[in-house]
C-alpha cells in the first residue's frame, strides 16, 4: 500500500462535481398550531418555498389558488338543493332506468311527457348549478 492519501469521492467513479450535486434536504418539525400559523401566513404559497423566501428575504409572487368558497351565487344553489330534495327526481329517475332494465317501462304518450318533463328539470337544475358554481357552460 502506497503512502498516498486517496479522496474516495474523487476515485469512486463519480463523475458529478460537488456543485452539480442537488443538495441534501433539510428536515423541520412543527407543531400542529405552528404549521398552521404558517401556512395561514404563506398565504397559497407552497411552504418551503415560503419558509426559503422569509429566511432569505426573496420577494414572492402570489400564487393563484381557487377560492376555499367556490360557490359563485348562495342563493342560486340554495333553490336547486330546495328544488332536488322536494323532487324526488333521483328516486323517479331510478325507478325509470330499473324499469328500462327489466323491459318492464311501458311506452305510451304519458310515459314519453313524464320522461320529457323528468329531462327538462334536471337539465334547468344542471343550468342553476351552472350559475351558482360560477362555472361556464359547454352545451345543453
Amino acid at each position: 500500500m502506497t503512502n498516498q492519501h486517496l479522496d474516495f469521492n474523487q476515485h469512486s467513479g463519480d463523475s458529478q462535481t460537488s456543485a452539480t450535486k442537488t443538495p441534501t434536504p433539510f428536515s423541520l418539525r412543527f407543531t400542529f398550531e405552528e404549521r398552521a400559523k404558517l401556512a395561514d401566513a404563506a398565504n397559497g404559497v407552497p411552504l418551503g418555498t415560503y419558509i426559503k423566501a422569509v429566511l432569505f428575504q426573496k420577494d414572492l409572487k402570489k400564487v393563484r389558488r381557487r377560492g376555499t368558497h367556490p360557490v359563485a351565487d348562495h342563493r342560486e344553489l340554495a333553490r336547486v338543493l330546495s328544488a332536488l330534495g322536494s323532487s324526488r327526481l333521483s328516486n323517479n329517475v331510478n325507478q325509470l332506468a330499473k324499469a328500462v332494465h327489466t323491459g318492464s317501462l311501458p311506452v305510451n304518450p304519458d310515459t314519453e311527457s313524464e320522461l320529457r318533463s323528468a329531462c327538462a328539470d334536471i337539465a334547468a337544475m344542471r343550468s342553476m348549478l351552472i350559475v351558482a358554481l360560477g362555472l361556464e357552460s359547454e352545451g345543453p
